[in-house]
């Protein structure tokens, strides 16, 4: 695997989010929840709505096209009317003021 930068600390006050897009793969989505950074699979599995559109509210994700919802801190889906795929989760690490994501 390998360690990506995603970030700077001070870009993800609690409560916000960022697109991160590393070549070659699906953008990922990093997220500040309660001082805490997570990265997930930033692209909704049901047809592809950009998550980091969405809107971020505690740990949850909602898809701005057709509102599924996911919790960032799992990948797992929170709810939406059809069973879908968890999403990807990515471990992500704070290393001075840098937020890193391996991939």
């Amino acid at each position: 695997m390998a360690k990506v930068l995603a970030a700077k600390l001070s870009e993800l006050a609690p409560g916000s989010m960022k697109k991160v897009v590393v070549e070659g793969m699906d953008d990922i989505v990093v997220a500040n929840v309660g001082g805490k950074i997570y990265a997930m699979r930033g692209v909704c599995n049901h047809q592809g709505g950009p998550l980091s559109e969405g809107e971020l509210n505690g740990n949850v994700i909602t898809c701005p096209w057709h509102g599924a919802q996911w919790d960032v801190t799992t990948g797992k889906l929170v709810e939406f009317p059809l069973p879908l795929d968890d999403e990807r989760k990515y471990k992500a690490t704070v290393e001075g003021g840098d937020v890193f994501i391996e991939v």
